[in-house]
């Protein structure tokens, strides 16, 4: 009997102990979503959470870069029992997807992330370094939407154009991934090219048929019949 509760006490502290350990750690929640448009432009939501040490700890606070201040928007966050910010940001350029690791002074250096175009390849590379974090109780997620198929990446596939990577705590990890599809300077630079071309063959057309109305006049004393060249004539008189 001495023993069972021995047991019992063992067991019952060891439970104590495994559900203590999270809270001990610091549990710790990053769940980031971005979309990548076919425009190069990236949108997307950040959520920064831990669980509160007291009643007054309100977790990871953060400041939208200046140059950002339009396009990222931050509320608090509070659920599940994590309490921490909720960063939303639209519409980004490659460029400015890097200046958001300057949202907190305490991130940069452990959060890069940078897309780059090389012709019509899109790559991602990024680096999170989690090191210093307790390996129990922490979820650090990140998911990218691609507007096609991923051609090459290192993280799990969600679909052909959706990828995921769970980020261990304690560890570093890198993000990759490669995607391939026109680059959107190239397709607006050949839509104005076919709307320059079709307005240079249209004109081309008008000389061609001008020149042809008055290629030869008709002889004379021919019969009158139908006259490009007498509709042409007629068409300027009347404007």
């Amino acid at each position: 009997m001495r023993a069972r509760r021995l047991r019992a006490r063992v067991t019952a502290a060891l439970v104590l102990a495994a559900l203590l350990v999270p809270a001990l750690a610091g549990c710790l929640r990053v769940q980031a979503s971005m979309g990548l448009s076919s425009n190069d432009r990236v949108s997307g939501r950040i959520v920064a959470a831990v669980i509160p040490e007291n009643s007054a700890d309100e977790g990871p606070q953060f400041t939208a870069p200046e140059a950002l201040a339009t396009q990222v928007r931050i509320e608090p966050y509070n659920q599940d029992g994590y309490v921490g910010s909720e960063i939303y940001f639209d519409d980004l350029n490659f460029g400015e997807v890097e200046q958001l690791s300057q949202l907190s002074e305490q991130a940069q250096g452990l959060f890069e992330l940078k897309f780059q175009r090389n012709g019509d390849l899109v790559s991602l590379n990024g680096r999170v370094d989690l090191e210093t974090l307790a390996p129990h109780g922490s979820d650090v997620q990140l998911s990218v939407a691609f507007p096609a198929r991923v051609a090459k990446t290192n993280g799990t596939r969600e679909g052909d154009a959706v990828v995921s990577w769970k980020l261990p705590a304690g560890e570093v990890s890198t993000v990759r991934a490669e995607v391939g599809y026109a680059d959107p300077n190239t397709r607006s630079f050949a839509g104005w090219a076919g709307i320059v071309g079709g307005i240079t063959l249209a004109v081309a057309a008008v000389v061609a048929a001008l020149a042809y109305l008055y290629r030869n006049p008709p002889a004379s004393g021919a019969p009158a019949g139908f006259s490009l060249r007498r509709w042409w004539d007629q068409v300027k008189n009347d404007a």
